[in-house]
């Protein structure tokens, strides 16, 4: 951390974030091309972060100073919409946005993708965002991490 610094600035004190490292994310790339069947979304299921917890991990001497949200900033991250919940499915490990043109696929079919995983549609109104996510990385979780990554 920068040694002249007399504190960290945080955006909102409950301003949360989806995390994932770079190695999660391309494998899960990697098993959506597997899964596919064209024109779907593919969300991962993934652990959130708060932001000050974040702060806490990377620079735990340094005091935090709330500086709020900045133009166009969200306090929590949406992946999967509530205005597309009527084409979300959730599988074990991730959730699928369908696609709504009928024009792609004439069944619109995806609740058993290319490897025979099989998903359910979410409630309507169901959203997936970092801030009702029900699971969140601990100070020392991340701390964790970020050493595996090599911070």
């Amino acid at each position: 951390m920068n040694s002249g610094a007399d504190h960290l600035p945080i955006t909102h004190e409950h301003m949360t974030r989806f995390w994932i490292t770079l190695d999660q994310g391309v494998d899960f790339v990697c098993k959506s091309f597997e899964r596919m069947k064209g024109g779907e979304t593919f969300v991962p299921k993934i652990p959130s972060v708060r932001i000050t917890d974040l702060a806490k991990a990377m620079a735990p001497d340094l005091p935090g100073k709330i500086i709020g949200i900045r133009p166009g900033e969200k306090l929590h991250e949406v992946m999967c919409p509530r205005d597309d919940s009527h084409l979300t499915i959730e599988f074990e490990d991730h959730y699928v946005i369908k696609t709504d043109h009928q024009v792609l696929h004439k069944c619109n079919k995806f609740l058993t993708n290319t490897l025979n995983e099989t998903g359910k549609p979410v409630a309507q109104g169901f959203e997936y965002n970092s801030g009702d996510n029900p699971h969140f990385l601990t100070v020392e979780q991340i701390r964790e991490v970020n050493h595996l990554v090599g911070f």
